[in-house]
């Protein structure tokens, strides 16, 4: 750590603090995440899931692993450093008086968080804990998905835990505690994004998991049984009943959202995990494929003046292929629209009224 000053600090996480430092040698800015986990050994520093995950992923829109330093039983990861999150520029943007995003913006930051899912996924890692804290900034120009804390392997073998995920962008399988989800509770978290980029306030902002269920049935409308047979298996292990709603029209909430818009968020708020798109998929979809959208020409520019930034900073590959993350920072808590929202902090657990309150 004698190779970098501090500067100050950027926030605190789940799992450790962060501070803003600079290399002393090259001048960098870098973000440092202190582990509060005592670290033993340096092969168990190299078997937790963010090192192995961020290790193996090399992508633009995936922070950078700068360099991992163990001193005295702490850990320390190095990141490349991002000027924010993406809740912080909604909320900048907000207290600005912005009613809304411009579509062409809206674009270019889901085409940079799709392209690092569906990369993240072809080489077998799916995120988990997907929302606007973890999705890092230098404005729209550049996006990058963060704190892989929570990642795991596709091909790692169920029963994964029921609690993952910060509770208001949870996909339903997790509210009712499925052990053997997938990567679509990632499509999940992205379907619950973006209509709080286009409304400034959360989709779903449920208080506990039975009133994030009540929520989303409130608005998507209670599914039947031919929907999401696996689901009412779920409900049955846990004598849980969906509440009986018709469901509202998406187009009531994102007034100012064209029907692309709408229809990208109807295709991926699927009860049924196996119908929401692949991010692959999702690439693929007209409200980022048609000719009149520019996000990609848009965005090759941009990689391109990020990739002869990273060729002149990086550190060899080979010295530990060095990627990760930043991690949240502890959330302020505006007066959102409704007046009395505050933003959920819960990222594992410590859901006070679960559903397992009735189960008892």
């Amino acid at each position: 750590m004698n190779r970098y000053r501090v500067l100050g600090r950027i926030g605190d996480g789940a799992y450790g603090s962060v501070i803003l430092a600079i290399k002393l040698d090259s001048g960098e800015k870098v973000a440092i995440k202190r582990m509060k986990r005592k670290c033993h050994s340096w092969e168990e520093a190299m078997n937790l899931r963010e090192v192995k995950s961020l290790k193996k992923l090399s992508h633009s829109n995936v922070i950078k692993l700068r360099e991992v330093i163990r001193e005295n039983e702490t850990l320390f990861f190095v990141f490349e450093h991002m000027k924010e999150n993406l809740y912080q520029l909604v909320k900048d943007r907000y207290e600005r008086g912005d009613k809304a995003m411009p579509e062409a913006t809206l674009r270019n930051i889901l085409l940079q968080i799709v392209e690092g899912l569906a990369y993240m996924h072809k080489h077998g890692f799916f995120h988990r804990d997907l929302k606007p804290e973890n999705v890092l900034c230098n404005g729209t120009d550049t996006i990058k998905l963060g704190d892989f804390g929570l990642a795991r392997e596709i091909r790692s073998r169920p029963p994964f835990t029921d609690y993952v995920s910060t509770r208001w962008y949870r996909a339903p399988e997790v509210l009712l505690h499925s052990t053997s989800y997938n990567s679509a509770i990632d499509m999940w978290a992205v379907g619950c994004i973006i209509p709080e980029l286009c409304t400034f306030r959360p989709l779903f902002p449920g208080n506990s998991e039975i009133d994030q269920m009540f929520k989303i049935c409130a608005l998507l409308g209670t599914p039947s049984e031919n929907q999401w047979s696996d689901g009412y298996l779920l409900a049955s292990k846990m004598h849980y009943k969906f509440p009986q709603f018709s469901g509202s029209s998406l187009n009531q909430v994102m007034v100012s959202a064209s029907p692309d818009v709408i229809k990208l968020v109807h295709l991926l708020l699927q009860w049924n995990p196996a119908r929401r798109p692949t991010a692959q998929q999702l690439l693929n979809n007209a409200f980022f494929t048609s000719p009149n959208k520019s996000s990609r020409h848009h965005l090759a520019v941009v990689r391109g003046a990020n990739h002869h930034r990273s060729n002149h900073n990086d550190v060899d590959d080979v010295d530990l292929e060095r990627h990760v993350v930043h991690s949240e920072p502890s959330r302020p808590k505006p007066q959102w629209p409704d007046g009395n929202r505050q933003r959920d902090s819960s990222a594992i657990g410590g859901d006070d009224e679960g559903f397992e309150d009735i189960l008892q």
